[in-house]
């Protein structure tokens, strides 16, 4: 029995988009939880980051080039670590629900290790 690998036509294939996309609606439930006074501060700067990464990702995708995807997605991981930092600054200053928190850390986690192996096996 041999099994195949169906082929990946749109961004939307690629399970590093769609948990991507899973991590934004994540933050955006997390910084929900955030106050007021931040709505156009830290929150802010989060959702930002978060969009980036899966936007970057499409972007790179409908790209003509190798090239062009690999620079796409250096930015995602860019904006990652964006979002790594602005998490631990939530942690510090106490905003948000911490199972939230842990949640958007998981799914960044699994992210920017995908992002890595891809921009490893486009190097080699």
């Amino acid at each position: 029995m041999t099994t195949t690998v169906e082929p990946i036509h749109s961004y939307k294939d690629l399970i590093v988009w769609q948990k991507s996309m899973d991590l934004l609606v994540a933050v955006y439930g997390f910084t929900d939880g955030f106050p007021e006074t931040e709505r156009y501060g830290l929150s802010s700067q989060m959702r930002r980051a978060t969009v980036s990464i899966s936007s970057n990702i499409a972007e790179g995708r409908r790209r003509g080039s190798r090239k062009d995807y690999r620079q796409f997605l250096i930015i995602a991981y860019g904006s990652g670590a964006e979002l790594e930092t602005q998490l631990e600054a939530s942690r510090r200053l106490s905003f948000g629900r911490d199972e939230n928190r842990t949640r958007c850390d998981a799914l960044l986690n699994e992210v920017m290790r995908m992002l890595n192996k891809m921009l490893s096996n486009m190097s080699a």
